[in-house]
């Protein structure tokens, strides 16, 4: 009797395709020097062809396995140089709370007034980040989960599309510099610092669930990483090639969240996606505006990190474009950590007041 196939090879055959367009749009975007060209290439290629019908397949465990990759790059940019940061960081973090609640705000706000969504869906579809926990949360609400899905989708391409534009024109930041060096492709780490690296996924994707952190296979391998660099028992990186494949796969994973979404029913839906998307894009421009005012706080960094939502995607562009990745995702794991402690509270309250 043959053997049979392990349950997830099946799975990966049938993504291989999706992969191959994602790879194929990378690098076109690689070769015209495009900013983020694993990233924007691969979500570019697969979300037109899923806008134009094609039945794309999801990464599934494919992402999984991309976030703690994720994860284990992001702890590396923790180093002990970081304290004396502290508290430009905690004037920062409690900034971005702020920002957060106006975003918010808004986001309900329009969702409403604008869109004419009910007071479930414009809750849930207007929570600026924590897009897979706000998503399970909806399952048990009267939210409309199809428009707090797309709302979302939209949202992240929006803001990836913005990047490249709204730092070059902020001038801070020089995105020629992020892609690496041609000879640089076929580096590797040595074996005991690849065996430091392995052991922080394991170990972190682990604790994330174990703690019940949100997005425990992004955050749970970030803070075990993050505490080996910290101590200095390893300085080790991930290879280029790791990152851009993590980029593209990334990069697909928004691009195919659009398949079986046809613009001829669903037009108005996405246009108030765009628009809001380009509203708390506005907020989150402005906020981190003010706190680099303030404090001198990086604005490229300010920007990322106050961005709403997104946190593998936002935290991979700063990784990637060498934008304090350590600043960027501390705020993005406390934003991500409120919303989802309040988000009973802020729907109960919301239902009594329409009551």
């Amino acid at each position: 009797m043959p053997l049979a196939l392990p349950s997830a090879l099946p799975a990966l055959l049938r993504f291989l395709p999706t992969l191959a367009l994602g790879l194929a749009g990378g690098a076109a975007a690689f070769t015209v020097d495009l900013p983020l060209p694993w990233l924007l290439g691969a979500m570019l290629a697969t979300t037109l062809a899923s806008l134009s019908g094609a039945r794309l397949r999801s990464p599934g465990r494919g992402r999984q396995g991309v976030l703690v990759v994720i994860g284990v790059m992001l702890g590396a940019a923790f180093t002990p140089e970081l304290s004396g940061d502290l508290g430009l960081w905690g004037l920062s973090l409690a900034a971005m709370l702020g920002a957060t609640a106006v975003m918010m705000l808004f986001s309900v706000w329009f969702s409403r007034r604008i869109a004419g969504h009910s007071l479930d869906t414009a809750l849930y579809a207007g929570v600026p980040g924590g897009v897979s926990a706000v998503t399970g949360m909806a399952l048990s609400s009267d939210a409309d989960l199809r428009v707090v899905g797309i709302t979302h989708a939209v949202r992240i391409l929006v803001l990836l599309v913005a990047i490249p534009p709204v730092l070059d024109g902020i001038g801070h930041v020089s995105l020629s510099a992020a892609t690496p060096d041609p000879g640089r492709w076929l580096w590797l780490p040595g074996p005991v610092d690849a065996a430091w690296l392995a052991g922080a996924g394991v170990l972190g994707a682990w604790l994330g669930r174990r703690l019940r952190l949100p997005n425990a296979l992004l955050f749970g391998p970030a803070l075990v990483s993050s505490a080996l660099h910290l101590t200095g028992l390893t300085h080790a990186a991930l290879p280029p090639t790791l990152i851009a494949l993590a980029q593209a796969i990334i990069g697909v994973s928004v691009g195919v969240r659009f398949t079986g979404t046809a613009l001829s029913t669903l037009g108005h839906t996405l246009a108030m996606a765009a628009l809001q998307a380009l509203g708390l894009l506005a907020i989150a421009i402005l906020a981190a505006w003010a706190i680099h005012a303030a404090t001198g706080v990086s604005l490229p960094a300010a920007l990322l990190a106050y961005m709403p939502g997104g946190a593998p995607e936002l935290s991979l562009v700063a990784l990637s474009l060498g934008i304090d990745p350590a600043f960027v995702t501390a705020h993005h794991l406390l934003r991500i950590t409120v919303l989802i402690l309040l988000m009973p509270v802020l729907l109960g309250a919301c239902r009594r007041l329409s009551a």
